[in-house]
């Protein structure tokens, strides 16, 4: 009896061994490929009822309603796009043109109180040690110029990278929105034709991970919009308390950042610091690295807590897959991994796999 249990541990772990390869390589290598096709249908699922309140509400034929709808949600997307572009380059046009003046008026006076100090005290210093503090300072110059050159190199062969990237990126781009045409014209003939293929068994099973991966989709962008709120309210009661004009606003503005995974709060919060106390504003630039670890603190504590809640999942469970799936897939696996793990859980709840007891 034992034997036949080891058995049976031994195939059922070399089966989901293979089926956990497999999925690593398509998500690893086969999914950029086809990722213009995904999102192509993504976007058609979604377009799925405008399309069908279109045609059985106003009574328009189905390949027009869809055709209308196409382009309606790429015109709205591309405008946005449009739009959030020309302000984030105006932005930082604007930010460039006004750094010499930034310089002058916040950081030359620090730069040079540094300084002063630094003659006064060499003044008082013996020679040789003044010497030797001078070879340290021509190699501490020279170190800065090498990181410099070494940055300049960098964003050098990052733009280039970037340049090459843009056919690509365009290619890709024409193929999206191709793709998105055909695919929502003939979206019930496309996925009647993939479920024709399935048996009967496997078509039901197909169709509950469809319904449950949907609704957890709709069930983790609720989630970090509770997130989000969380640490709109945190920011504005926080910066309220250092008196930051419009905290409110301001407040809003980092929250919507937030919900960028690499960047979140501290992409404001830090440089916004760093630059108050460059400044000479010390309490100000103390506040808000207050506020920052608070909130970041907070959020490390409710994100596993309430995103394992609506996924049924237990906070450490969550916030090791989101880790793992982070460091495999990046952003993808941040939101995968755990929506992944969820999708076992209820498989094996309803008896289709069994993983666990």
């Amino acid at each position: 009896m034992n034997t036949e249990k080891r058995k049976a541990f031994l195939i059922n772990f070399a089966y989901f061994g293979v089926i956990f390869l497999l999925a690593f390589v398509l998500l690893r290598y086969a999914l950029p490929l086809v990722s213009p096709f995904a999102i192509a249908f993504l976007i058609a699922y979604i377009l799925k009822r405008p399309i069908r309140f279109l045609t059985d509400k106003l009574r328009i034929p189905g390949k027009l309603s869809a055709t209308l709808s196409v382009i309606l949600f790429y015109g709205v997307v591309g405008a946005m796009l449009t739009l959030l572009s020309i302000k984030a380059v105006s932005g930082i046009v604007d930010l460039i043109g006004n750094l010499p003046a930034l310089y002058e008026t916040y950081a030359q006076q620090y730069f040079m109180d540094i300084l002063w100090n630094i003659e006064g005290v060499f003044m008082e210093m013996e020679p040789s040690l003044v010497a030797a503090l001078d070879e340290v300072g021509m190699r501490i110059i020279q170190s800065l110029g090498d990181l410099v050159t070494g940055l300049s190199v960098w964003v050098m062969g990052f733009a280039t990278d970037v340049a090459t990237s843009v056919p690509g990126l365009f290619v890709k781009l024409v193929l999206m929105i191709i793709s998105t045409f055909f695919i929502a014209i003939d979206y019930d003939r496309l996925t009647g034709f993939c479920l024709r293929q399935m048996s009967a068994g496997t078509k039901t099973v197909f169709l509950q991970i469809k319904e449950y991966i949907a609704g957890t989709l709709w069930v983790c962008v609720r989630s970090y919009a509770l997130i989000m709120s969380i640490t709109f309210v945190e920011l504005s009661i926080g910066l309220t308390l250092i008196r930051i004009d419009h905290a409110i606003l301001v407040a809003f503005v980092i929250a919507i950042f937030d919900i960028l995974p690499v960047l979140g709060t501290g992409g404001i919060m830090i440089p916004w610091a760093i630059l108050t106390a460059i400044q000479g504003n010390y309490p100000l630039a103390l506040g808000l690295l207050v506020v920052y670890l608070v909130i970041t603190v907070i959020r490390n504590i409710i994100e596993p807590k309430i995103v394992g809640s609506q996924l049924g999942l237990h906070p450490v469970v969550t916030l090791c897959s989101m880790f793992v799936g982070a460091q495999l897939f990046g952003v993808i696996g941040l939101f995968g991994f755990p929506i992944g793990l969820s999708l076992l859980r209820y498989l094996n709840d309803h008896g289709v796999v069994r993983l666990f007891r």
